[in-house]
């Protein structure tokens, strides 16, 4: 039974990451929505946040967990016991970054191999940067994120107002 693992930051995950997880469970049977701790990245939600927020939108998604780590990407898969490595693309201007860790991640660890899953047509213009972006300006950001992450955006940009 191959795992796969999915890493990114997911600050927060939107309906693009979701459908990318539905598409990939018809190909793996078990994924790890991996948070790294990256302590240089700026996030709107702690990674405890973005684990408790992951693990309830996606609970009814047999076969999926959501855990964070430290370190090389690579050292956390292969200590999964792993060697597939998932990753979502939205347009070309992924593309050249995405190619770019792949290739540094064979290097690190020729065994581990990433597969590219392109996003829904829908979700094309959808990342957690320009989520965030609208959200705090107080745009309608519905169906674009599961309804428990735009509440959460709301109460969380309605703190950061109140602590100015």
């Amino acid at each position: 039974m191959t795992l796969a693992v999915y890493p990114g930051s997911f600050d927060p995950i939107t309906n693009g990451h979701l459908s990318i997880l539905r598409r990939a469970l018809e190909i793996f049977p078990r994924i790890v929505v991996a948070i790294g701790r990256n302590s240089e990245k700026k996030s709107l939600f702690t990674v405890d946040e973005r684990l408790e927020i992951i693990g309830e939108v996606t609970r009814n998604m047999n076969g999926v967990r959501a855990e964070s780590f430290d370190g090389l990407l690579m050292d956390y898969v292969t200590g999964l016991g792993s060697n597939v490595v998932l990753r979502g693309m939205r347009a070309m201007s992924d593309f050249e970054y995405e190619f770019q860790m792949a290739l540094m991640n064979r290097k690190i660890n020729k065994d581990v191999q990433t597969v590219f899953l392109m996003t829904d047509y829908k979700w094309f213009y959808v990342s957690s940067t320009i989520i965030k972006e609208a959200a705090s300006l107080g745009g309608n950001i519905s169906g674009l994120v599961p309804q428990l992450v735009e509440r959460r955006l709301a109460e969380k940009f309605a703190q950061l107002r109140a602590a100015r």
